[in-house]
């Protein structure tokens, strides 16, 4: 159990990260799920295969636990601005504050689906296959929302969508039509 016990700890900053992505970036929602995943994985810690990926299984009980909670506050679910979240990594420029504050906000008004996937995939850096398996989700599904939240936060923070930046096709006249010379 020690060594167990060793392994989980090293994954809670990912499971932080995660709950506040998950909880729209309210930090005591997403203290009490971590703290509802980590009390769920030890009190089944017998029924995690050794040799097994010790994250995915978190993320799953996290996952598991985040969406059975929704079910049962349905109704009674705050939801908080995600700018509350802690910047990761070293001190931004006032510039870069002002892009990381937009970007939080915009991914906070995801969809929930939406910015789960985003998270796990963007931020966790699961494999589709990894995200699908956590989710209990297919792996096209995964793709889709990806694809979807990537778009919205596109639109939401007014980056130019991926058809802006691309050439717009030419027409261009076949040889039978063309005028001889």
């Amino acid at each position: 159990m020690t060594l167990f016990s060793h392994r989980i700890t090293e994954q809670i900053p990912g499971l932080r990260r995660y709950a506040r992505a998950l909880t729209g970036g309210n930090r005591e929602n997403a203290d009490d799920l971590v703290q509802d995943t980590l009390e769920r994985a030890y009190a089944k810690w017998s029924l995690f295969r050794f040799g097994a990926e010790l994250r995915p299984w978190l993320f799953s009980i996290m996952h598991n636990v985040f969406v059975n909670d929704v079910r049962r506050m349905r109704n009674r679910v705050p939801v908080c601005p995600i700018d509350e979240a802690v910047a990761i990594g070293t001190p931004a420029t006032q510039e870069n504050q002002v892009q990381v504050r937009e970007i939080l906000t915009a991914v906070g008004r995801l969809a929930p689906e939406f910015r789960e996937v985003l998270v796990l995939v963007s931020i966790e850096e699961f494999s589709y296959a990894e995200t699908a398996r956590i989710l209990g989700i297919p792996m096209g599904t995964v793709m889709s929302r990806l694809f979807r939240a990537r778009t919205q936060l596109r639109a939401l923070t007014g980056e130019p969508s991926l058809s802006d930046a691309r050439p717009g096709l030419r027409l261009v006249q076949s040889f039978e039509n063309r005028p001889h010379d």
